[in-house]
């Protein structure tokens, strides 16, 4: 019988609400979903094409080993009975440091996180690598220290501000806010609230704001320490604001007096007055602010960061509405990890901290394995993620992964790093299982959407969460459950829980594997690991979201969470589970002053001696690199690495190497003939795009291409133009800043 679904996106952070329609157990349709509370009805065309991401040639249905060049079906008793005495003979021979888990960081699932995680504690590691290191380990460590945990992500409250800055972000292609367009261009269109974004190039989000500030690429450190002495010159700063909500502002305030603010901004290649002009709005207007890759992977990416924090502490927009929130979360988006604490690890060879919300930058890995220690890894499991597209320095990695001695991947595709495993164990997609996200868009409301299954899922695929209890119980990590525990299960879920939680106080290791019980019992009936997980989430929710789901009208009580829980069910266009109080948002902030602590000691030298003449040095291009390629541009025509087919895009230029006029015209290339692009990194052939959006000196190139699809390579992989070891020193890469030359091919 054909049926409409609601559901969501999975392909991107926003997971704007959809509707599909099902006929003969198979996805035919995709709208959007007028109920969804976040997306309200929007959606692009990435999420109404999501058809191709479910239904890709290259699905994988059954657990594979390789043998030799070949990769054989196994069952998945054997698949994980060989992994699991593999994974802890390695650890038992060379410890727990030669084991690392990278995953939980797909754009339409977060929940095998728990059970990933899990697994690894157990074995005693804490090598987690995700996305979040990828893109964000300066501005979350920043967060760790100036807000108090590295999760405590300040979003912009943008729909009770005056003005929006956006820095470093194409919103109207990009999105990363919710119904991004749409806000953008309401913003535009309003004659009483103004738009500015400072971007190197007139992206299509710079063609509609009332102010653009083209900014010099790899400049922005520079432009941000010159607002800021620009403000403290006029003494146009917020005082009572840092008198009462920051601590340190004495202590740095040296670094911006008597700055030559002035040269600073022609270094930056930008208009003086126009400068002026921006930082008295911000001292006058309630205002956010949305920073985005442009600047967390530009060149000196931390220091950005942190000088924009400290604009905006002086200015006042942090934890007031219309500024910068911290919002409510249903879990943090990760975890606190301070590298001065001599219990938290750091990479064995690059010294690398995990500062994304407790991950580590993928960028290290490659180093982390190629080397002679005894403790290297030797052991990755990988999940839902596709490092071989994803993360920098191909060559690097293709290189790192042929030398462990186990790499496992969970996924739904025999993807290009797949292909170099030895063992591919096959995922349910998120349309097959149940699964969401915790991304925390929202303020003050909390949403919170569970995905369930719109068609069944093919062959012998499992959930992530399933695989990875699989593995525990192999692993002897989970006790043994009661059979009447088991059979509890099967009736009132209040009930149970009480019987669960007496059975809990007298096993040792029952809570360290309350993932895997519940997998296991509740888990076992629902068919879904993931949504077991969710109920024991909502039932021993800490006491802040509990407060927050009393304000929205779930009465507390016992059964709070169960309640929220069938709510959820009763809803698959998700439900508002909570609200914060927007006068209390200062109490979000874990210092140890309970302020914003803008001085951070580790960067205090850099932030101080930075200066207009030694940047006009640094930023002077190698003659046999003269331009600065941006890897990885963000266009409507393109989406990480989940849309294998090319098919989506048919008839559209949607992986080019977009020039300026004015350079084409000087290196004699004309519009669509095939040009080389040569980085320290490797070269790479791809069709020319003149665009006069495109900066002069600047190269662009869209992620998320050459995926080998039915047998050919489409676009190019624009991570062999990049070296994993161009990064900052926290270890983002710094993609929006590679020295290139261009030439015909």
């Amino acid at each position: 019988m054909d049926q409409w679904h609601k559901t969501g996106c999975v392909l991107c952070a926003q997971n704007c609400g959809l509707e599909i329609l099902v006929e003969n157990n198979r996805m035919v349709k995709v709208r959007p979903d007028r109920s969804n509370l976040r997306s309200q009805g929007y959606a692009c065309r990435k999420g109404l094409n999501v058809m191709y991401h479910q239904y890709p040639e290259d699905r994988i249905t059954e657990p594979l080993k390789r043998v030799g060049e070949e990769f054989v079906p196994i069952s998945w008793e054997q698949a994980i009975s060989e992994i699991a005495e593999k994974m802890k003979g390695l650890v038992d021979t060379h410890g727990p440091r030669c084991l690392a888990y990278m995953g939980a960081s797909a754009q339409g699932g977060h929940f095998e996180g728990a059970f990933g995680l899990s697994i690894l504690r157990s074995l005693g590691s804490q090598y987690f690598y995700n996305s979040g290191g990828q893109e964000f380990s300066g501005i979350w460590w920043l967060f760790g220290r100036m807000l108090g945990k590295q999760y405590n992500v300040a979003v912009p409250d943008e729909h009770a501000s005056e003005m929006l800055v956006g820095w470093g972000w194409n919103g109207m292609e990009s999105h990363q806010m919710p119904r991004a367009p749409k806000v953008l261009m309401d913003f535009s269109k309003d004659l009483n609230r103004v738009l500015v974004i400072i971007d190197p190039r007139k992206s299509e989000t710079a063609a509609i704001a009332d102010m653009h500030l083209p900014v010099r690429p790899g400049s922005d450190a520079l432009l941000l320490k010159a607002m800021i002495s620009i403000i403290v010159d006029h003494q146009w700063e917020n005082r009572q604001y840092i008198e009462d909500h920051v601590e340190g502002w004495e202590k740095i305030r040296p670094w911006f007096e008597n700055f030559d603010a002035r040269a600073a901004i022609e270094t930056c290649e930008l208009n003086y007055d126009d400068v002026l002009m921006l930082c008295r709005l911000m001292t006058t207007k309630r205002w956010c602010l949305h920073p985005d890759l442009g600047i967390y992977m530009g060149r000196r990416s931390t220091l950005n960061s942190y000088l924009m924090n400290i604009l905006g502490a002086i200015c006042g927009i942090f934890c007031v509405r219309g500024g910068n929130v911290i919002p409510g979360m249903v879990v943090p988006m990760g975890y606190h990890a301070d590298e001065r604490d001599p219990k938290t690890w750091r990479t064995v060879v690059t010294n690398m901290p995990p500062a994304s919300a407790g991950s580590f930058p993928p960028s290290v890995m490659p180093e982390e394995i190629l080397n002679d220690r005894p403790d290297r890894l030797r052991a990755v499991y990988v999940s839902a993620c596709n490092p071989l597209r994803a993360y920098p320095d191909t060559r690097a990695y293709e290189e790192a992964f042929a030398a462990l001695d186990l790499l496992v991947v969970n996924d739904i595709v025999m993807s290009e790093t797949a292909r170099l495993a030895h063992y591919v164990l096959p995922c349910r997609t998120y349309y097959e299982s149940w699964d969401g996200t915790f991304f925390p868009w929202t303020f003050p409301k909390v949403l919170f959407q569970m995905r369930r299954p719109v068609v069944p899922p093919p062959g012998q695929c499992l959930e992530a969460s399933q695989i990875f209890t699989l593995m525990a119980d192999k692993l002897g990590l989970i006790p043994e459950i009661p059979e009447a525990l088991v059979e509890a299960a099967r009736g009132d879920r209040m009930a149970f829980g009480a019987k669960l939680m007496e059975w809990a106080v007298n096993e040792p290791k029952a809570l360290s594997a309350m993932p895997f019980v519940l997998a296991k019992t509740l888990g076992k009936h629902w068919d879904s690991a993931a949504l077991a997980a969710l109920w024991g989430l909502l039932l021993t929710a800490p006491k802040s979201f509990r407060k927050n789901a009393a304000r929205i009208g779930f009465a507390p009580g016992m059964d709070q969470g169960d309640r929220i829980f069938q709510a959820l069910l009763d809803h698959p266009e998700g439900i508002w589970v909570g609200e914060v109080d927007p006068d209390e948002n200062f109490k979000a902030i874990k210092t140890p002053s309970g302020k914003i602590e803008v001085y951070v000691p580790e960067l205090a030298a850099e932030a101080e001696s930075l200066n207009a003449e030694d940047e006009a040095k640094d930023l002077a291009l190698p003659d046999d690199y003269p331009m600065v390629l941006n890897a990885g541009r963000h266009t409507r025509h393109n989406i990480n690495t989940l849309m294998r087919n090319p098919e989506w895009n048919k008839g559209r230029r949607a992986c080019t190497v977009s020039v300026n006029p004015e350079d084409a015209a000087a290196m004699g290339l004309e519009d669509g003939r095939n040009v080389k692009v040569t980085t320290e990194a490797g070269s790479a052939v791809g069709e020319l795009q003149i665009s006069d959006q495109v900066r002069r000196g600047t190269v662009l190139i869209p992620h998320g291409f050459g995926l080998n699809y039915a047998g050919k390579v489409y676009g190019i992989n624009v991570n062999t133009l990049t070296k994993n070891t161009h990064r900052d020193p926290m270890g983002t890469p710094l993609h929006r800043f590679v020295p290139c030359r261009v030439e015909a091919a």
